[in-house]
């Protein structure tokens, strides 16, 4: 970014022992020179407005009604800070409107003022043909008009005012989303917590559950052999027939044949 209070230095030093033409002069040739677009200093110093110099306005469309005359160089420098001035009050400037600012004859005019505006570093923006606009993206600071400084120190202390306004809600809003955050991750943990201890629990009613079935399929195993023996021994002494009772038959025949 250039430094375009360093290139006002050396008419600075003149001009303490400059009055009269010769600070008329100082102020011509500070005005023309390559590479000088802030100029309060200068025209704030006491022997500096002894003279009485008529300064041009901040925009060219205005300097054809007013004195003094400009040169050539004076008059491109003007007009790159007219570009400047538009530029504080809306970002996208279209041809038309700098085409009436500037008294320029023709768009290709118009394209070559701006390109040696952004080389000087006097503006950075983009060119849009298609649109016909300049994109302003960076604008040099100029020097304040006469009334102007506490208009500009109301506007950056309600700027102030705002940012800090407007930080506060933030770090509110941080701290009530860490708040959250911690509380979430809490309910996260007793439930993870929770989970873990029924997991556990059921597994191990499943365990005993399975052990005690054992047990009991065990248990009628040896009961049911138990019933059974019983059974099988009835059924034999069933099918079995007294000896006593096949020897009465028998003597009862042979009472018969007789």
């Amino acid at each position: 970014m250039a430094n375009f209070t360093a290139r006002l230095e050396p008419f600075l030093l003149i001009s303490k022992s400059a009055k009269g033409a010769a600070a008329a002069k100082l102020v011509q040739d500070a005005t023309s020179a390559p590479g000088v677009f802030v100029f309060a200093e200068l025209l704030e110093l006491a022997n500096i407005q002894e003279a009485r110099l008529v300064v041009a306005p901040r925009c060219f469309s205005k300097h054809k009604d007013s004195l003094p005359p400009l040169n050539p160089a004076q008059i491109t420098k003007l007009k790159y800070l007219t570009i400047v001035t538009l530029a504080t009050e809306r970002h996208i400037l279209p041809y038309s409107l700098l085409l009436q600012e500037l008294h320029v004859a023709s768009i290709r005019e118009l394209e070559d003022l701006i390109i040696d505006a952004i080389y000087l570093d006097i503006l950075r923006g983009k060119l849009d043909q298609k649109e016909q606009q300049l994109e302003i993206e960076y604008t040099m600071g100029r020097d304040l008009e006469p009334g102007k400084l506490e208009k500009l120190l109301e506007a950056l202390q309600n700027w102030a005012t705002t940012t800090a306004t407007v930080l506060s809600e933030l770090d509110q809003k941080l701290m009530e989303t860490a708040t959250y955050d911690a509380t979430v991750q809490a309910e996260n943990e007793e439930h993870e917590k929770t989970y873990q201890a029924n997991l556990k629990d059921v597994q191990e009613r499943q365990k005993d559950g399975k052990g005690g079935r054992r047990m009991q399929l065990s248990q009628n195993s040896v009961d049911s052999m138990d019933v059974d023996e019983p059974l099988s021994d009835g059924m034999k002494l069933r099918n079995r027939k007294p000896a006593t009772d096949t020897a009465l038959k028998v003597s009862q025949r042979k009472r018969n044949r007789v």
